[in-house]
């Protein structure tokens, strides 16, 4: 169990030597009224004045004021501006790739990828032995140049050709983003839809594990057009839907023979 610090009645009494340090280092103008003191350790203590600075309100001066065992002499350790509880200060520095949104990035700009993102693992090994890659195995000379062709094409429709490719947890993660998005179920869009995409013609699907919840919409006449959705997404623009009767245009009145002539107009 923690021992309670003793006060110290010299340090917590000296207000004015405190005051007279600060005095020192910070202008007049900029010190005001004695706010607090607080108990840093044995015989050392912390004075809180208030900072009159321009752009600085809620920020208080800091002095901080020791001494020794049985000793009368106060002692300065420092002198700084720290913020209050209703100080305005800079938001939390957040790394310009966490600040990135879709739509940033401008013609010319360049985004590198870190070695150890998480998100992209080595493509998978393509050859005879262990380590080989698709590019080892086209460079064998042992290879006749139809085989190597033959390769080259095989890898490249699977993307072995990539240095990189998705990691389970890049894919679950573009799968979250994707899903919570204006693609997903919850979206105003889905939630007045007549039916969801699964059932719409317009639908295209993915490969592999996304394709279990993911498509590509192909409606050009969709709000989503080119983008993924998912399958319990939807829109009004759904290749079954149809108009109830509530939204059917009201029918043109029959057609009226008209038997009236000039010549009989004429006549009146």
């Amino acid at each position: 169990m923690a021992t309670q610090l003793k006060p110290d009645s010299v340090l917590v009494k000296a207000v004015d030597v405190a005051r007279a340090a600060l005095l020192e280092q910070a202008e007049t103008s900029a010190v005001g009224e004695h706010v607090a003191v607080a108990l840093e350790d044995e015989r050392v203590v912390t004075h809180l004045f208030e900072c009159l600075m321009p752009g600085y309100h809620g920020w208080h001066w800091s002095v901080t004021i020791t001494r020794a065992y049985r000793q009368k002499l106060i002692t300065l350790d420092e002198v700084v501006l720290i913020p209050g509880n209703e100080a305005i200060i800079a938001p939390e520095w957040i790394p310009y790739k966490e600040r990135l949104q879709p739509g940033d990035l401008s013609p010319g700009d360049l985004l590198p990828v870190e070695d150890d993102d998480p998100r992209l693992v080595p493509t998978y090994s393509f050859g005879d032995e262990v380590g080989d890659t698709a590019a080892d195995v086209v460079a064998d000379s042992r290879l006749s140049q139809t085989d190597r062709a033959q390769i080259k094409q095989v890898s490249t429709e699977l993307f072995l050709s990539r240095v990189r490719t998705l990691s389970p947890e890049g894919r679950d993660l573009a799968a979250e983003r994707w899903y919570a998005g204006d693609g997903g179920p919850e979206a105003p869009l889905a939630q007045a839809a007549p039916a969801s995409c699964v059932s719409c013609g317009f639908l295209v699907r993915l490969a592999g594990p996304l394709a279990e919840l993911f498509g590509v919409c192909a409606n050009g006449n969709a709000n989503d057009d080119g983008k993924v959705v998912s399958l319990d997404h939807g829109c009004g623009a759904h290749s079954e839907v149809q108009f109830g009767r509530k939204q059917l245009p009201e029918p043109l009145p029959e057609h009226v023979f008209d038997t009236l002539t000039l010549d009989e107009i004429e006549k009146f």
